[in-house]
Formats: C-alpha cells, structure tokens, sequence
C-alpha cells in the first residue's frame, strides 16, 4: 500500500464532526476501499473544549483553522462555511501551498470558483466539492465525469431541503408560508434566519456550480435570475393541485438558441413525474444528458451523514490519483457566460386578487391580449360583489416579457388587489 494519505480538517461542526468520527471509526474500511491509508492528523477549530463526537486528542490542534494550510498535510478539508472570511482564506492559502482541498462550501465557490480552480490548476492539485450540491447525492461526479458523452441540455433541481419542506407541509397542512416557516425553524429544518434558503440564494449558489459542470461556464450569481417562495400561499398550492400540478422551488439550466438560460423560482411541476413526488427536506435533480437520456438522482441534501459521506468520496478519489480540472474543463476554457439572459417561453400560472365587480375579467383578458398572451384554462371562485376574490389562468406557451408586461398594466387596475402571481408551468 502507498505512503497515507494525509488529512487536515478545519471546521468541527455537524458536518465536521460526521467526517472526523468516518475518519478515525471507519479508518482500516475506507482505507481499504481507496488503496491507501487515509489518517487524519490535525484538525482546526476555535473552541477546543466543546464536547465532540469523537476522541480528537491524539490529533494536532489548529486554533487558527487557516493555520491548517501550513501543516503536514496532503489534503486540507474545508468546512467552515461563508464565501469570505477564514474560509476563502485557507482554501487559497492550502492550494498555494500545493495541497489538495475537499470542500463543502456552495457558496465560496460559487462566489470564487473560477479563482480557485485556477490556483488549483497552475498548483496541480485537485479542488473537490462532491459535498456542496445536495448532500449526498453524487451529482458533481456524475456531471463532471460520467454524462459527458453527448453533453448536457438541461439540468433541474430541487436543491434546498428548507424550502421543500415547506412547500409540502403547506400543501399537506393548508397552513401558510409563516406558519410553516416556524415550525421549520422549530424542528431544525430552517436556520432563525432563513433568508438565503427562502430567498433562492442557496439554490442559486449550487445551480451556479451544476451550469458549470454541466455547460463549462464559470460561475456567476450575478446571470441566475433567482426567485423565492415567501409570495406562496395555500390558494396556489390548492389552485395547483387543481390544474394536476404541485408547486417547487427549481433550480434551472437550460440551453436554448439564445443561449444558456439559468433560474431559480417556484415552479408548476405536473404530479406524478419524478421532481413533484420528492418529499420533505429530500433533494433532487434531472439531468438531461442527450441521446444518453434523462437521469434522475434523489436522496438527503444535507445532514452530517449525507454530506460526510460525499466529503469520503472526494477523499477516496484523491488517494487513488484521480484530480483533473475542478469543473471538468480546463479554467482557461470555461465561457464567461455573459450577456442578457434568454427570454424564456413557458405556460404560466397567473392568480389576480381582485374586488368582484363587472368588467375586471374583461379587463385582465384584454390587457393579456394586448400582450398576444392568450388563456389556455381558468378557475374563478364563487360571487361576492364588492369583495376580494381570487381569478387564476393557465397560458398557453409565450415569451415570458410579454408576460411580466400585461402584468405590469393589470397591477394599476384600481380593481385589482396587490401584485398578480406568475408561476412558470415544468412538464416534468
């Protein structure tokens, strides 16, 4: 067997923790499976007598996690988490100093990945975040190595568990976003501050690396037009289930004739296909890889399990001598991506609030049609002169502007309440 393999580990939470006990429990095991020793020497962490998981006396102990990038050490893991701070710091800092870096962190590479895969490549050492997109789920290997024979069309996801899990408990319980969002909170499901799942932002950063991989584009936040799902309420997921679909929050990468189209936003998707059925705080992703067909992966996105376990397969994959370029394709190559995003054509769901007097159906019809949107399917519920009451529209398929047009001159109706909901309409 080769020399060991050499392990530093910054960051001793949940995560950490998980990967810290697989590495000195399970250590003659994956040893085994990766043809090497893998023995972890140092770990990094502020609070040294925080009660952990494991018995890590025996190792070296960094008070300065960034202090890790100078330690005999073939591999550094990062699981600190933040997109600046110690953690940017370290990882530049380890792959300068030409060691290989495993890393969890969606949103340090989603904000630098392009840098970093650049020092990583004149360094010759590997930059592995199997761990930053869904947990568990293998969907970095796959796009970066196992579905590159016809390309990718398109890729969808279900990449926050926070959100779908609030999503199907509303649809379960009839209770509102709020509601939800504090019994989310409660039982550990969403942070005291949810902003950056609710909002789209998470999602954004792990459809950032997926167009990546998938499209050789380097990331960039700023091209997702991104989305959340605090406008949901339990009318749409009812008026949804109605039209036989159910409401997700999707990331999405697709190329068109225009070019690379990449969002996140709540989305109709029809029940009974693959992306409505997944469940709870469960994540999933279709890729559409050509002639090879469609893919589907499904499983925990987050957790200490899950995600130590995808920390493990990029470490295995080190140990065997397999590095290649972070994102597939050489940095010097990945496009820039740049440029106005594609007009997308979808069907959509429209719901109006609006006060029930003659004549506002007719103008919302009228404004849609001056828009050249026209009306596939409606639902209008009961008669109360006066009175709010809610309309609901599916389109039929059109550029989404002429969409958020008409939309935009219907809001200035004095009949009509608050802002209308647009919800794009997935097949599949």
């Amino acid at each position: 067997m080769s020399q060991p393999l050499k392990i530093a580990l910054a960051g001793l939470g949940t995560v950490g923790g998980g990967v810290a006990k697989l590495l000195l429990s399970r250590k003659e095991e994956l040893s085994a499976r990766a043809g090497r020793a893998l023995e972890l020497v140092a770990v990094g962490a502020r609070d040294r007598t925080k009660p952990r998981a494991v018995d890590l006396s025996s190792l070296t102990w960094f008070g300065d996690a960034v202090a890790l990038a100078s330690c005999d050490a073939d591999v550094v893991i990062e699981l600190i988490g933040g997109e600046e701070g110690p953690a940017r710091r370290l990882v530049e800092a380890a792959l300068r100093a030409g060691r290989h870096v495993v890393t969890a962190n969606k949103a340090l590479l989603a904000h630098h990945g392009l840098e970093l895969a650049q020092i990583a490549e004149r360094q010759n050492v590997s930059l592995r975040f199997e761990a930053a997109v869904a947990g568990g789920i293998p969907i970095v290997k796959a796009l970066r190595e196992s579905l590159i024979a016809y390309g990718i069309n398109a890729v969808r996801g279900i990449l926050n568990g926070t959100c779908n899990y609030i999503l199907t408990q509303m649809e379960a319980s009839g209770k509102s976003f709020a509601e939800v969002l504090r019994e989310a909170q409660s039982l550990g499901y969403a942070e005291a501050d949810p902003s950056l799942d609710i909002g789209g932002g998470d999602t954004a950063h792990k459809l950032a690396l997926l167009s990546a991989l998938a499209f050789g584009v380097a990331p960039r936040l700023g091209q997702i037009h991104t989305e959340g799902i605090a406008h949901i309420t339990p009318d749409d997921i009812r008026f949804a289930r109605e039209f036989g679909f159910r409401i997700k929050l999707l990331g999405m990468a697709r190329q068109t004739a225009n070019g690379l189209d990449q969002r996140v936003q709540p989305a109709m998707v029809r029940a009974g296909t693959p992306l409505a059925d997944v469940e709870g705080p469960f994540n999933a992703i279709l890729a559409d890889a050509g002639e090879a067909g469609p893919f589907f992966f499904e499983g925990r996105g987050a957790g200490e399990a899950p995600t130590a376990s995808a920390v493990i397969a990029d470490l295995v994959d080190i140990a065997r001598g397999t590095h290649g370029a972070p994102f597939g394709r050489p940095a010097a190559d990945l496009k820039s991506g740049a440029g106005e995003a594609p007009d997308r054509v979808s069907a959509y769901y429209l719901r109006f609030e609006v006060l029930d007097l003659p004549g506002v159906l007719a103008e919302i019809a009228g404004r849609l049609a001056e828009a050249e949107v026209s009306i596939e399917s409606m639902i209008q519920r009961g008669r109360s002169p006066g009175e709010p009451v809610a309309i609901v529209m599916i389109t039929h398929e059109c550029a989404q502007s002429r969409v958020t047009d008409a939309l935009k001159v219907i809001a200035t109706s004095d009949k009509v309440l608050g802002s209308p909901c647009m919800i794009p309409m997935e097949a599949a």
